[in-house]
């Protein structure tokens, strides 16, 4: 069952020119367009399905700095700040909220790791409060237990997975911008050593820059033209319940279960960390780069089926630009979710929050997550086709730090002053070994 998602009407008439093409309509693509929309560009947003259909909607909504890498700290931080802003900028809502969000556990080794975060977040100028068990038994009074400590991080907050990325569209269009769904970009042209134009399903959309904010299917496309971007998916299921429990947390995370709470007064209910490694012969292509990451994870991510290879998004198959593509014949990417991941999610929370015993499972869904192999996201123009950027290899973290991602694109296209330092992100970095450069993610 696919994740809750607003469904939005776009026109489909291509148009034969633009200063920019964005390629993808998940969080970071619709943001990047966005923003070069505001800057007077002449921006083309083509999505293969739906706008915010894959990961976008299927996450749980957290917009947090707390616990971020430090190369992503700065972006969420202004993330944020773009976020407070967008619902006056455009009118929109994607439901953004600094609720707080609550950490509670009992094993001193965890809270120690939280502490030393908190001090080294409290010299970016960010807002954390660690618990003592009073505190943290208080917050969560809601679970019933007694909790050795917590951290609170009060700016932090959630937006709505299911209205986030057609809100910023709609934003789009009214700047004067095309959306064009079920559009598939194919490929790219070159000319002179430059990009020239972008190849649709629908035809060909002649401009000097494209933007590649293609999620999972981010590396297969730029293989298509030589660029080598080692990217692995990994599969999580998550589930929502309906609205009926009171008293609860608006996001709380412990070690066993997380629960958000969602637009409708219902909740998101997670593990985090927890998924399924399908196998794709593209992660096997790039095993060398992921296997500090999976030897990392190992107690949390389990071997998968073959559902990856039958979605076409990590293929290693070239195609052509006159012939149907994998992304057309997989406009969206829906896998089953894994129903033991379900069962248990649903029984941990009913075990912390017994107040969710008043509700009913709503939805169970599953997503791939893009994953790079030190966590951080490739954002950049790539060097062998000037004119080209990617955007790709969010980790689990786009939705979150989607704005300030489509910003710092927008600033890069045009030249502007970065709103943060884009050096952390430059996808060159993956040229050197992975080993020893694996993020908490």
């Amino acid at each position: 069952m696919r994740a809750p998602l607003q469904q939005i009407e776009t026109p489909s008439e291509l148009p034969q020119a633009a200063d920019a093409v964005v390629i993808g309509g998940g969080i970071v693509g619709v943001f990047a367009a966005y923003y070069l929309a505001r800057r007077g560009m002449r921006v083309v947003l083509v999505e293969k399905g739906r706008i915010g259909a894959e990961q976008s909607s299927r996450n749980w909504g957290w917009c947090r700095q707390q616990n971020r890498d430090a190369r992503e700290l700065p972006m969420a931080t202004r993330s944020l700040d773009l976020l407070d802003r967008f619902a006056a900028e455009s009118g929109e809502d994607t439901g953004f909220r600094r609720c707080g969000l609550l950490y509670l556990s009992n094993d001193e080794a965890e809270l120690a790791g939280w502490a030393r975060w908190c001090d080294f977040a409290r010299t970016a100028g960010v807002t954390t409060h660690m618990l003592d068990s009073a505190e943290a038994s208080a917050r969560g009074h809601a679970t019933g237990r007694t909790w050795k400590g917590g951290v609170f991080s009060p700016t932090d907050g959630t937006a709505d997975p299911s209205r986030a990325a057609p809100a910023v569209a709609r934003a789009i269009l009214k700047l004067g911008g095309t959306v064009l769904q079920n559009c598939a970009a194919r490929g790219i042209e070159i000319e002179g050593g430059r990009l020239c134009a972008v190849v649709t399903e629908n035809g060909t959309i002649r401009t000097k820059v494209a933007v590649l904010a293609g999620g999972a299917w981010a590396s297969s496309f730029c293989r298509q033209f030589g660029f080598r971007f080692p990217q692995a998916s990994i599969r999580s299921s998550i589930l929502s319940v309906s609205p009926g429990a009171e008293g609860l947390p608006d996001a709380l995370h412990t070690a066993k279960i997380s629960v958000t709470r969602r637009g409708n007064g219902g909740y998101t209910l997670a593990i985090s960390g927890r998924g399924r490694v399908d196998v794709t012969p593209q992660q096997l292509r790039f095993s060398s780069h992921f296997a500090p990451m999976f030897l990392k994870r190992w107690r949390s991510l389990a071997p998968g089926g073959l559902q990856g290879a039958g979605s076409g998004h990590e293929t290693l198959k070239r195609w052509r630009l006159d012939q149907p593509t994998p992304m057309e014949r997989m406009r969206i990417l829906d896998p089953v979710p894994d129903q033991a991941t379900i069962r248990l999610t649903h029984a941990r929370a009913l075990e912390l929050l017994p107040a969710l015993g008043r509700t009913r499972i709503t939805a169970a869904w599953a997503g791939y997550i893009d994953s790079t192999p030190d966590g951080v996201p490739a954002i950049g123009e790539i060097d062998a086709v000037p004119g080209f950027f990617l955007a790709a290899g969010f980790s689990g973290h786009g939705f979150g730090i989607g704005s300030g991602a489509g910003h710092l694109v927008a600033d890069l296209v045009t030249g502007s002053e970065p709103i943060v330092d884009p050096k952390p992100y430059d996808p060159r970095r993956f040229d050197a070994s992975s080993w020893g450069k694996v993020a908490d993610f």
